[in-house]
């Protein structure tokens, strides 16, 4: 038996190979959108893909399901009910599936959603018992699938069917059996996942937090609050998988601008995304621009703080971080690109248009404004849980999340220096701040890390 995980960086998703390469066919589960990972294990191990599975409608990225078909003629394969409105061909539970010398048996797991199936894995050239098991995203490494992505309605009939997933239709297998999720650290589907790419049946049930309730109204109290933001990306891609993905080769043709024509794009509504650095950012950037760089959950922020259906246009380096940020882009389903700055910021500045500024101040220079009384508004935009570990003197706390929602109380007119714990998301924040009108906006340099490594007090 062939079997492979592929590992999707910054969303924390995992798509497996299955196959037999006697029997030169291969099934591909769950996979991204860029789908050339799997056409080059096809072609380098002589494995036709025969079908694809999903294992359910996924909320954080969007499925490559669609564009396998279109390179292979592939069948597309989910659980009976899935609501989707493409035709595919459904699977029921106990069903089985054979590849050469693989075999996959359909387990129904609903919890994360109503639809959602595991597959468990047998290799017979080995044995006749099941040797692993694709969860998708019902059961985690260190956690479970949240249960809240199809609405409040459905919350507590999720939850009880999390925990019926969890604790009765799993509790039938033993504990050396390994565990392969669907997705791992990185993710928005679920609370703390681990980093660890995979796990045992056994292992979880002693140490993951989730499998350790004593009765269901424990686990019902634990598993219908705190989740989560949920990016304002997650409807927009559960509805391009509902109705299956359009292929990318429709997407916008990629255009290199000239500054007059990106800033008639600017003007007609377009949302311009920089992509650059914090400190190339902060040196000078075309006004009303986000600050969104190169960082792991960069797919993340995007959708946090970008309408799924905006108009883009990028300000990058180079032709490589173009192609870049647009597969990072894609696999999310934000697919009106429509071109980068050709020469980068560089033609902007010589073009003689108007640039903004981000100033950013040293932890030395704060401190000294501090001691010398100069009003400043210190504004913490880590998390609850980072917050709550130490912090700056007199900072309030206004998660990154809660002011590209809206929820905060911060005066335009004072002098406010943001921070993070190193920079990436103070820039994300001050240049939100900073399009919404806040003219005296500044970022701590390297954040939270640089203050206490200075070693300047901290309050807890």
């Amino acid at each position: 038996m062939y079997f492979k995980q592929i590992l999707t960086p910054g969303l924390g998703c995992f798509s497996y190979v299955i196959g037999c390469p006697a029997a030169r066919e291969m099934i591909v589960v769950d996979p991204k959108r860029d789908v050339q990972d799997y056409l080059d294990i096809s072609r380098e191990e002589g494995m036709r893909i025969s079908r694809v599975i999903d294992t359910h409608v996924h909320a954080d990225h969007v499925s490559g399901a669609h564009e396998l078909r279109s390179h292979t003629g592939c069948e597309i394969m989910m659980y009976e009910t899935s609501p989707v409105t493409f035709d595919f061909t459904p699977l029921r539970e106990g069903q089985k599936l054979k590849v050469g010398k693989a075999g996959l048996e359909v387990v129904h797991t609903p919890g994360h959603t109503p639809d959602a199936l595991s597959l468990l894995v047998t290799d017979f050239s080995r044995g006749r018992e099941p040797w692993l098991i694709l969860t998708g995203d019902v059961l985690f490494v260190g956690d479970a699938g949240r249960p809240d992505l199809v609405g409040g309605a459905k919350l507590d009939e999720q939850v009880a069917n999390l925990y019926d997933s969890l604790y009765v239709k799993l509790a039938n297998y033993p504990d050396h059996l390994e565990v392969f999720p669907a997705h791992g650290a990185g993710s928005l589907c679920g609370r703390g996942m681990s980093s660890k790419p995979s796990s045992t049946l056994g292992f979880e049930r002693r140490h993951n937090p989730v499998l350790g309730f004593k009765d269901f109204e424990s686990f019902h109290f634990a598993m219908s609050r705190d989740f989560p933001s949920r990016p304002k990306s997650f409807s927009h891609i559960i509805g391009t998988n509902a109705a299956g993905a359009p292929l990318l080769e429709r997407c916008p043709v990629d255009l290199a601008m000239e500054p007059d024509r990106f800033e008639q794009k600017m003007l007609a509504g377009a949302v311009v995304i920089d992509v650059r650095n914090t400190a190339s950012f902060a040196g000078y950037h075309i006004p009303g621009s986000v600050n969104i760089g190169f960082e792991p959950s960069l797919a993340n922020w995007v959708g946090m703080v970008v309408e799924p259906r905006a108009d883009l246009l990028l300000v990058v380096d180079s032709i490589e971080d173009y192609e870049r940020m647009r597969t990072e882009l894609h696999r999310i389903g934000y697919d009106t690109i429509h071109g980068y700055l050709r020469g980068g910021i560089s033609s902007w500045v010589y073009s003689g248009r108007p640039v903004d500024r981000l100033s950013i101040d040293s932890a030395q220079e704060v401190q000294n404004q501090l001691e010398q009384g100069k009003p400043l508004s210190l504004v913490d935009v880590r998390t609850p849980d980072e917050f709550a570990r130490g912090r700056i003197p007199g900072a309030r706390h206004v998660p990154l999340t809660d002011i590209l929602e809206g929820r905060y109380t911060l005066d335009e007119d004072e002098h406010h220096i943001i921070y993070c714990a190193s920079g990436y998301r103070s820039n994300i924040a001050a240049s939100y701040l900073q399009r919404h009108g806040f003219w005296d906006v500044r970022a701590l340099a390297g954040g939270f890390i640089a203050w206490s490594r200075a070693g300047y007090a901290v309050e807890r």
